[in-house]
């Protein structure tokens, strides 16, 4: 489509090369179970933005493209000099938002905001995926710590680093992917692989041999042959663990006993941690039946938000401007409509500061005590604010946001199954009005 309007700037009338758009980022509907969404991966769209560009080798590659053999020349000088030029406004990381509110609205030269749109939809996608599941994991946890754990089960290691920093964001206390932790100031945590124990002739001294290294912050797997004879040969040593971990087997039985023999032992303050193919559900149903438990490590469930693996992100056309004159435009197909102009998330609260309804407006409305929601960060390519020199700064400023956030929503809604009553967002008036003559005009000149 990008090389379809450099090559229409070449006289057609009228050019559609010259027309500035903007697009706006949204989902359509919520994914199943889910109640709200957490926005996230603002600051590697910015990144994105900022710096996109076009090597001569990749240029030299799409212009040896068969698809691209009838394209201008102009084309691949338009991607020599390609650079993002276009303003933007966002949903600040962290935000929670609902169905067909704008995460992200691009305006720019419509060439630029069309190349640009993947690598935007891909990238938010992915982060306010997993941010929104791991809030369900920390609400599951009822205040206990959740640990994303995931790495290994990631669809690559990219996103491994990632999803950890989209679970920090969505309220889980730390990560054990090392990188994650170094580049976004993420706490890091970590415990043993059963081939540690394997890998000792003895378990005893396997054990005796991890609290010589971590004497502070070991925490025992026990579940490698026996939990009982485990905790029985932990205690025998005489050092307290920070904790233990309870990987496999019968999670429930084993934390109530582990926790009463530790407790016998002095040791109360001996943490146990449980793992292994926990998501949202089976941490409620363990606490629920009473399991004797302080902190969860969560991983493929979370990292690849495996009971909803995908949101249904758009990235939709919403106004043209060419010569000063500006139009709206929509998608009117069945099920997948779509509003017409540029807009603003105005949120409400109640008396008490609870969240209370939202309203999808025009970005020139306002509404009485209605906060709005998108801010502008971007102006002709570049940041209005200069990124924080360390990365952790916004990563805690957005995880601050999810959880302030959290505790103003209605408690119907924190549940992990879909409340009865969800959580009301209309259209304005105006909007409305705007999408019938958008609509009526269409259907007059016989365009559709």
């Amino acid at each position: 489509m990008a090389a379809g309007y450099v090559h229409l700037g070449s006289g057609a009338a009228p050019d559609p090369s010259s027309a500035r758009a903007t697009f706006e980022l949204f989902v359509r509907t919520l994914p199943p179970r889910r109640n709200f969404l957490v926005a996230a991966g603002l600051e590697q769209a910015l990144d994105f933005l900022e710096n996109a560009c076009f090597s001569a080798e990749e240029i030299d590659y799409l212009r040896g493209l068969p698809l691209f053999r009838h394209v201008s020349p102009r084309f691949f000088d338009y991607l020599a000099r390609f650079r993002f030029t276009g303003d933007a406004w966002a949903l600040p990381e962290g935000t929670i938002f609902f169905p067909e509110e704008p995460l992200l609205r691009i305006t720019a030269p419509i060439a630029e905001a069309q190349i640009v749109e993947t690598s935007l939809l891909s990238t938010l996608h992915f982060q306010t995926l997993i941010a929104s599941k791991a809030v369900r994991l920390v609400s599951a946890a009822g205040g206990r710590p959740v640990i994303e754990f995931g790495s290994r089960r990631a669809h690559g290691s990219e996103a491994g680093v990632f999803a950890a920093r989209a679970a920090f964001i969505g309220g889980c206390a730390g990560t054990s992917n090392t990188y994650a932790g170094h580049h976004f100031g993420i706490p890091v945590y970590g415990t043993q692989a059963h081939s540690w124990i394997m890998g000792h002739d003895d378990e005893a001294e396997a054990f005796r041999n991890f609290l010589e290294i971590f004497p502070e912050d070991a925490t025992l797997l026990v579940d490698t042959y026996d939990v009982r004879v485990a905790v029985e040969k932990i205690i025998a040593l005489g050092r307290a663990p920070r904790g233990v971990r309870l990987d496999s087997g019968d999670i429930l039985a084993d934390s109530i006993w582990v926790r009463e023999r530790l407790d016998r032992a002095g040791w109360n303050g001996v943490q146990i941690f449980a793992s292994g193919d926990l998501d949202e559900d089976r941490i409620a149903s363990l606490l629920e039946d009473g399991a004797r438990l302080d902190a969860f490590g969560v991983g493929t469930s979370l990292v690849t938000s495996a009971d909803a693996p995908h949101l249904n992100v758009i990235y939709k056309l919403v106004e043209v401007e060419r010569g000063g004159q500006v139009r709206g435009t929509l998608k009117l197909s069945e099920a997948k409509k779509t509003y017409p102009g540029r807009k603003q998330v105005f949120r409400i609260s109640d008396a008490e500061g609870t969240f209370s309804g939202d309203i999808i407006g025009l970005d020139d409305e306002s509404f009485p005590g209605a906060q709005p929601l998108l801010i502008p960060i971007l102006r002709g390519g570049k940041r209005l604010e200069l990124p924080a020199s360390e990365p952790s700064a916004a990563v805690r400023a957005a995880r601050e946001r999810l959880l302030s956030a959290r505790e103003r929503l209605p408690a119907r809604l924190l549940s992990l199954e879909p409340a009865a009553e969800p959580f009301p967002v209309r259209h304005s008036a105006r909007l409305e009005a705007l999408f019938e003559q958008v609509r009526r005009t269409l259907v007059q000149s016989r365009r559709i």
